[in-house]
This record gives C-alpha cells, structure tokens and sequence, in this order.
C-alpha cells in the first residue's frame, strides 16, 4: 500500500514539474490569471517610437510560458516594455523602430522554447506619437 502511494505522489508531483515548458521559477500565489510585465530603463532615447501587440497561440501557463516570453522580449536590443497577458493570449511590446521590426519580434516569440510551441498572429504595430 505504501509502495503505491509513493508511486501515485511521484507520478503527479512529475506532472505538477514538467506541465509547463521553459518553467524558469516557482509560481507565485495569485499570479496564474494576472498580466506579467517588464519595464527597460525608460531614460534611453528612442528614436521611432512604435507599439506592436499580437496575439500568441501554444502558451500553457503564466509562469513558464508567458514570464519566459516577456523575459525574452524585454532583453532585446530596442525594446522599452514587454508585457505578456497568459489569460488573453496576448502581448504588447514598446520598441525603438530604428533597432526593431515586428518581424524580429515575431521571431524572436517564435524560437522561444523548441521553435515550434509558440506562434504569433494578429500582429498590429502602430507608430507611437
């Protein structure tokens, strides 16, 4: 009997660590429905503000997925804000248009994990005035 329930505890605390890809840290209570953000230092200059938000398919979890997504978004080269909302599926990233293109963006959401999970659509940049 004790055998079993060892067997039963490990095959779902496996479940519980591997559900999500890219988990990088342990989930916060109350953070699973919450949008996730990071902000880059607001005191570089830009010089072609732009807005670009899209909708991103194949995310499993807050923690693993979307904070993985936002992370890589906000280390990139141009990028002012990244946020990842895991509950609409949806991003926006604040960006220098003179370093960045919604293309570069896309690619860099899309080879996030093993290339393959995480697909952009619905891609609308606007020139911020």
């Amino acid at each position: 009997m004790n055998f079993t329930k060892s067997i039963v505890t490990f095959g779902l605390a496996s479940i519980v660590l591997l559900s999500c890809k890219n988990a990088t840290s342990k989930p916060a209570l109350g953070t699973s429905s919450e949008a996730t953000s990071i902000s880059k230092k607001e005191s570089s200059v830009v010089a072609k503000p732009e807005t670009a938000s899209f909708k991103i398919d194949g995310m499993t979890c807050a923690i693993g997925c979307a904070k993985t997504i936002e992370t890589k978004l906000a280390k990139m080269g141009g990028v002012q804000k990244a946020t990842v909302d895991f509950d609409k599926k949806k991003a926006t990233v604040v960006f220098d248009a003179a370093v960045l293109t919604p293309e570069k963006i896309t690619k860099a959401v899309e080879s996030t994990g093993d290339g393959e999970t995480y697909k952009v659509s619905e891609m609308k940049s606007k020139e911020k005035v």
